[in-house]
């Protein structure tokens, strides 16, 4: 009986020290107590949490032992190992507990209270099994954050998307999209895409490219959606679908993000109307520049051959003299105008054609002085002229370089005082050429500087110091020389103390340049011709033939197509000067069954006409003209091509 008895204490101090043993190696902290709270137990891990040793511990009251407090109210909490005991239930712990520790520390817990019951059932203690929160407070605080700041960068797109998962039922939408189609979450999330709103999305092209996101792991992109909302109007949107993976699991979803291109699609509208607005604007206002050159021409051609008629008389008395000479200076000034109206039109629509030959820059600057040494001499300027000691080359347009040359000379004459002086150099530097025009003239304002080149730009003038000109000649020079020549020109001017414009051009190397001949000119003298004048404005018609009569030839005059023609198949002429904007028949028609009569073949066509832009010289040549002359026409240019038509056989020369 004794041995019973011996064996049943080991084998109950082998439990216990089995229980002891496997309590002590729990990750969690445990404390036991009797029936009466006291404590009798604590493993090693609720020592370390509660700072009690299990010596001092051990009969004390679990509530000195294990103090507990509220973690937003400081206020004490009800031990649960004390409702344990009382109801014999389990019991966790309230949210948001601080434990106190013995040294007054704290840390957030979590866990529960159970009764400790015997074979009997009766309550002999509770357990209680705890442990420390705070790694994983600080994973949620951390995955709290992150997702506050995923939240508030969500917040801040203005971009509306919804997120949609493998049955395209919308999981969730951003306020974007709230705000932007003002519908709310409950009328939003969960429902089927297809079935929000009145249906917007259900369109058959988005059903196949969303049907295709996931299983094909598709995207797409940029796909037009326009539709009337009945709460917002009309709207054009892009939307963009792709795949999303949500974190932490393998549920597939769907990111559909809306861009609203309403605002966009209109002002892309009304930019390509004003777009299309402006070119018919630009087209008809070269089309009024055309006309605006042909009506300017035509009066201007009379007035150009009646001074070309009073310079034939040979009594002229020193009145009439210096009338004509008034005349024929104000004459060249307007046809100056005319011309730059219509040379800057070229220029910018790219319509302007080159005729590049090597040149020496010494001999275009000199035909530039000669052209505006008139008013140079009127206002009585001293001019200085430094031209290069050795031949510069260029590649070039002898015509546009020249009227560069002859803008900065009349730029420099009309804003230098009577009495002033202008000087022109001509130098190379480097592997380039320059020309530098000075002036000690009024100078330019320091704001008009930056645009001194610009179209139209002008200083301001008062009405009793107006140097005329439309604002359009240093435009000009700047196009020529950069533009159409790869040059540079530039500008340094201190108000008050005169300016001076510097021009570069590109050089031809001296190895690459053989001798040019030199052009030979017909003498302005010939044989006596047969002559047809057509010009349906009189005094152009009658003023040209005078001069032509005054030059030994005989004139016939026409004022329309068809007596034109009539008169050329009766008068069989040896040239006709024939203006293209004619009553009856064009002068291109005329033109045209002229060159179908046999007994017509050799005589001369000569255009004379205000229209001088590319589009009318192409015509005039496939209509038969054999020269193209802009009025008003120089007269020694006309004499020089009469000089080489050969009279009619039996004709005296």
């Amino acid at each position: 009986m004794i041995e019973s008895v011996q064996d049943v204490a080991e084998s109950l101090h082998l439990e216990r020290e089995w229980l002891r043993v496997t309590l002590e190696s729990i990750g969690d902290g445990v404390i036991t107590t009797d029936t009466f709270g006291a404590v009798t137990f604590l493993n090693p891990v609720a020592q370390s949490l509660t700072g009690w040793t299990q010596e001092a511990a051990t009969g004390m009251p679990l509530d000195a032992v294990f103090k507990i407090v509220n973690e937003e109210t400081r206020r004490p909490v009800e031990n649960p190992a004390a409702r344990a005991l009382r109801d014999g239930v389990v019991v966790a712990l309230a949210n948001h507990t601080l434990l106190i520790a013995k040294d007054d520390s704290e840390r957030p817990i979590e866990d529960s209270a159970a009764p400790i019951r015997d074979a009997l059932g009766n309550i002999s203690g509770v357990v209680l099994v705890f442990r420390d929160s705070s790694g994983r407070r600080r994973q949620e605080q951390a995955i709290q954050d992150a997702l506050t700041y995923a939240d508030n960068i969500i917040a801040t797109l203005r971009e509306p998307f919804l997120v949609l998962d493998k049955d395209l039922h919308v999981v969730t939408a951003n306020q974007s999209f709230y705000r932007g189609f003002q519908v709310t979450p409950e009328e939003t999330q969960g429902r089927y895409i297809y079935d929000l709103g009145d249906r917007q999305w259900d369109i058959p092209r988005l059903r196949e490219l969303l049907e295709e996101v996931l299983p094909q792991d598709h995207l797409f992109q940029d796909f037009a959606v326009e539709h009337e909302f009945p709460t917002i109007g009309r709207k054009i949107m892009l939307l963009n679908g792709r795949r999303i993976e949500r974190p932490g699991n393998h549920s597939e979803l769907i990111l559909l993000a809306i861009e609203d291109i309403t605002e966009r699609s209109r002002l892309e509208k009304k930019l390509q109307e004003q777009t299309a607005a402006l070119a018919d604007l630009h087209r008809r206002k070269d089309e009024f520049l055309a006309m605006l050159s042909h009506e300017l021409r035509n009066p201007l051609a009379p007035i150009a051959n009646a001074v070309q008629i009073l310079r034939l008389q040979e009594t002229e008395d020193p009145f009439q003299h210096q009338a004509r000479t008034i005349i024929e200076r104000q004459l060249g000034q307007l046809t100056h105008l005319v011309d730059d109206l219509l040379e800057v039109s070229r220029i910018t629509t790219g319509r302007i054609r080159l005729h590049r030959a090597r040149l020496l820059l010494n001999g275009v600057v000199e035909n530039g002085i000669e052209t505006v040494r008139g008013l140079i001499e009127q206002r009585r300027h001293t001019l200085e002229v430094s031209l290069s000691p050795s031949p510069i080359w260029l590649y070039a347009d002898a015509s546009r370089l020249e009227q560069v040359v002859v803008n900065l000379l009349t730029n420099a004459a009309k804003y230098t005082a009577d009495g002033g002086r202008i000087s022109v150099c001509v130098e190379q530097e480097g592997n380039e050429a320059v020309l530098r025009v000075r002036d000690t003239g009024v100078g330019i304002a320091p704001e008009l500087l930056p645009r001194i080149f610009d179209l139209f730009t002008q200083a301001e003038r008062s009405l009793d110091r107006s140097q005329g000109g439309l604002g359009i000649g240093l435009s000009l020079v700047k196009q020529l020389v950069e533009t159409l020549h790869g040059g540079r020109v530039d500008v340094v001017s201190v108000l008050g103390q005169g300016s001076e414009f510097v021009v570069r051009l590109p050089i031809v190397s001296p190895l690459l340049v053989t001798e040019l001949p030199r052009a030979e000119r017909a003498e302005p003298t010939g044989p006596s011709l047969r002559i047809l004048v057509v010009d349906d404005n009189a005094d152009s018609a009658q003023s040209f033939g005078m001069l032509l009569k005054a030059s030994g030839h005989e004139i016939w005059i026409a004022h329309d197509g068809p007596t034109a023609l009539a008169q050329a198949i009766e008068q069989h002429p040896d040239a006709i000067l024939l203006d293209l904007g004619l009553p009856g028949m064009s002068g291109f028609e005329v033109a045209q069954r002229i060159r179908r009569q046999p007994a017509l073949q050799g005589l001369v066509l000569i255009a004379m006409t205000g229209y001088g832009d590319e589009t009318h010289r192409r015509l005039s040549v496939e209509s038969g003209f054999d020269h193209h002359l802009v009025k008003p026409a120089d007269f020694a240019k006309v004499q020089e091509i009469l000089a080489t038509v050969k009279p009619s056989e039996g004709r005296p020369t």
